[in-house]
């Protein structure tokens, strides 16, 4: 009955496929295509409990606010960590979707990690529906990477995805619209800021934001060697002196700070491997891997990889957008919805 249901509210309602990641959320709207790409976080005053920023605008002030401006990331390590301002940040989503608010009620279908226990699953719902949705649906976000990056899902043949966002990384082998195993790990994009802040500050005594940590990742981080130096000048506030300062640093400083998260995310590739029946572990020796997600872009992740493992390695053409678009996908497809959804 809930099927036939969400069947006719999908004629009368603009249906939307979320991704909603721990560093940024992207809304899928049923024939416009990507929304909202916006950084999930919100500006919140303590002061009246008022939100006064959702998304970009709210990014655009870390760092910079006043004492009773706080910046709350409501998604942490891929599950709900606020409830509050989750219904807030995807009410704001679902607006911008629509560029209106009053008599929405829009069939929802959201990517979530693999890993996540029944209550967060649930908490995750629930912020959808308090936000407005007719239906909310929930679906893997590894079977949606590999729907996104055009993996034959419903086949009998194993294709493996590692899907590395901001606050986890999923590793999964699917064969015939099913996770056959899988593996998640909480380490991702936001672990490697982290690491890149904490080796900063040890070695130079130099404070730096997440911003810097993020954009320094960005340019001179790497998982392999680069043909020729890299260096960037940084800027942060010494914490001897306590004075602002500027310091170069080097790739191979940042591929040192970033050595054990990737180490991590390795471990969980060999781990999935290890569990892989041996029919679809020979399929994966001739397609290989296939990496989505914003930290698929780390310069020499692909390569470290394939010489860790031995096996092919490739990139989907669009990392970033592989979750959305494969959610967009059984947006449309509503037999397909019904194989894999968490439901």
């Amino acid at each position: 009955m809930r099927w036939l249901r969400g069947s006719l509210l999908s004629l009368l309602s603009h249906d939307l496929a979320i991704d909603l990641g721990t560093a940024n959320s992207l809304v899928f709207r049923k024939g416009v295509g990507i929304v909202v790409r916006e950084p999930s976080i919100v500006a919140v005053n303590q002061k009246t409990g008022r939100v006064e920023a959702v998304g970009g605008r709210a990014k655009a002030m870390l760092g910079r606010t006043p004492g009773n401006i706080v910046l709350v990331r409501p998604m942490k390590d891929g599950v709900i960590a606020d409830f509050e301002y989750t219904e807030e940040m995807l009410a704001s989503f679902i607006k911008r979707a629509h560029n209106r608010s009053f008599g929405l009620r829009p069939r929802i279908v959201i990517g979530i990690p693999s890993g996540i226990t029944q209550v967060e699953k649930r908490a995750v719902r629930d912020s959808a529906m308090n936000a407005k949705a007719a239906e909310a649906y929930l679906v893997e976000q590894s079977m949606m990477a590999a729907i996104g990056a055009g993996l034959p899902i419903a086949d009998p043949i194993g294709s493996m995805v590692v899907d590395i966002g901001g606050g986890t990384t999923d590793v999964a082998v699917i064969s015939m619209a099913g996770i056959v195993c899988s593996k998640t790990v909480r380490v991702a994009g936001n672990e490697m800021d982290e690491a890149v802040r904490q080796y900063i500050k040890r070695k130079y005594n130099l404070l730096i934001g997440e911003r810097t940590a993020e954009e320094i990742k960005i340019k001179i981080g790497s998982a392999f060697p680069f043909v020729k130096e890299q260096t960037m000048k940084i800027k942060g506030r010494d914490l001897v002196e306590g004075v602002p300062k500027s310091i170069t640093i080097a790739d191979e400083e940042i591929r040192e700070a970033l050595d054990e998260p990737v180490a991590t995310i390795i471990e969980a590739v060999r781990v999935a491997l290890e569990q892989t029946p041996p029919e679809l572990a020979a399929d994966i020796v001739d397609r290989g891997i296939v990496l989505t997600g914003g930290v698929a872009l780390l310069n020499g992740l692909d390569r470290r990889l394939r010489e860790e493992t031995g096996l092919p390695v490739s990139i989907a053409d669009d990392p970033l957008t592989s979750v959305v678009m494969g959610t967009s996908k059984v947006l449309v497809d509503f037999d397909l919805l019904r194989r894999v959804s968490l439901d």
